[in-house]
């Protein structure tokens, strides 16, 4: 007698209602075994993974690529079928791997996704020594791929079930005059609705400067080899502007600040989110609490979110709730440009591509120099902010980035 597990979608987050499946991963009236990925479904916010509920026979309700209510049953799962011979076999499990899944057993405490909890049996890792990233701390699949990393013999991953493969670009024939058209991502759906909301809802006006990045340059070229050797990572750009936003948030705490309903809320803390490209748009994963991290934390936590971006794998609490966002438009080449508030947010620094220019030479006034220089603008709401503090925001960025020995002192 037939024994069924619904195969449901589950809630990505608060305000998501309904979601896109993509590929199946595994076809109907395949084996299945228990936490297996079966698809990968996409939010407005981010791509989550729908992991088998059981061990059985697949049956596909939902096509690829539809879009779902969450709690809708797509698949079910037939728990009484005998599974086939040959079919899914078990991975054999190397002397380490099969000593961490018993250590795993004995560490019921630790947190972690049923899919990170999987590879970190089968490649030996210890969950007991892996930091969680995703929510309440738990442990996700990045973050035991970070720990694999760090280990010189870790085994190999076993090889998943492949994806249909994705389509090739059309061939377009010169004087062609064909049309076609493709579904619009979810992401990018919700990207078109907070542009269209934030041109609606707030008194946007943006302000320029320019810096010169001579001195961050200089700082960069003589500190870079030490720095990546203790922390393993490049001394960048964005956590000279992240802190020096930092600094600038505190001193005009009315660009930190929301408008709710006819209160002005403040934060006592500085969310930073940074902007990030994907190939399915763009994503503002928050660095919490930025005042308070080091710039190695910084670069470290940038490349982390620029990394998972990328894969899909950031979660919507890490793309919630940031009060102040940095967007840098000049690693596509962009000289200047009006970045658009991100509600309820009052303010965006945009950062663009660094230019050599003919300048006065601060060290000999009168005199004209070749300088590198970087066009910076702030994106604010003129219902919370004036022109002044506008002013005086951007003046303040500028003057800790040229003069970046007042981000260490605190000036």
């Amino acid at each position: 007698m037939a024994q069924i597990t619904d195969v449901k979608i589950p809630s990505p987050g608060e305000s998501i209602t309904e979601v896109r499946l993509g590929q199946w991963k595994r076809g109907d009236g395949d084996w299945v075994e228990k936490d297996e990925l079966l698809n990968e479904i996409e939010s407005d916010k981010a791509t989550l993974e729908l992991l088998a509920p059981a061990a059985g026979v697949l049956r596909v309700k939902a096509e690829s690529g539809s879009d779902q209510k969450v709690g809708t049953a797509v698949a079910q799962i037939d728990t009484a079928a005998s599974k086939p011979a040959g079919s899914g076999a078990a991975r054999p499990m190397g002397t380490a791997a099969a000593e961490a899944a018993k250590s795993a057993a004995a560490e019921p405490a630790q947190k972690a996704t049923p899919t990170a909890r999987k590879m970190a049996e089968e490649h030996g890792i210890s969950l007991a020594g892996v930091q969680g990233s995703g929510p309440a701390g738990r442990v996700t699949r990045a973050d035991v791929e970070g720990a694999m990393g760090k280990q010189p013999s870790a085994a190999p991953a076993p090889a998943a079930p492949k994806a249909a493969p994705t389509p090739a670009a059309p061939v377009i024939v010169p004087g062609s005059r064909g049309t076609r058209r493709e579904k619009m991502p979810k992401i990018r759906q919700r990207i078109a609705e907070r542009l269209l909301e934030s041109q609606q809802t707030t008194a946007t006006l943006t302000t320029f400067n320019e810096v010169d990045m001579t001195e961050v340059m200089a700082l960069r070229a003589k500190h870079k080899e030490a720095f990546e050797k203790k922390h393993g990572i490049g001394l960048g750009l964005m956590s000279f502007f992240v802190k020096a936003a930092c600094s600038a948030l505190r001193a005009y705490p009315r660009v930190n600040a929301f408008i709710i309903g006819d209160e002005i809320e403040f934060h006592d803390y500085c969310d930073v989110a940074v902007a990030v490209g994907t190939d399915r748009g763009l994503v503002v994963p928050v660095l919490r609490n930025a005042d308070a991290m080091s710039f190695a934390q910084v670069e470290l936590a940038v490349r982390d979110f620029a990394t998972r971006a990328r894969d899909g794998k950031l979660t919507v609490d890490e793309m919630t709730g940031g009060t102040f966002t940095v967007s840098n438009g000049g690693v596509y080449g962009s000289l200047m440009a009006t970045p658009i508030l991100n509600p309820p947010q009052s303010g965006i620094l945009g950062m663009h591509a660094i230019k050599k220019r003919a300048v006065e030479d601060p060290d000999h006034p009168g005199q004209i120099a070749l300088r590198p220089m970087m066009f910076i603008a702030l994106s604010y709401d003129h219902r919370i902010i004036d022109g002044a503090e506008s002013v005086g925001f951007l003046k303040h960025i500028k003057e800790c980035v040229e003069r970046p020995e007042r981000l260490l002192l605190g000036i």
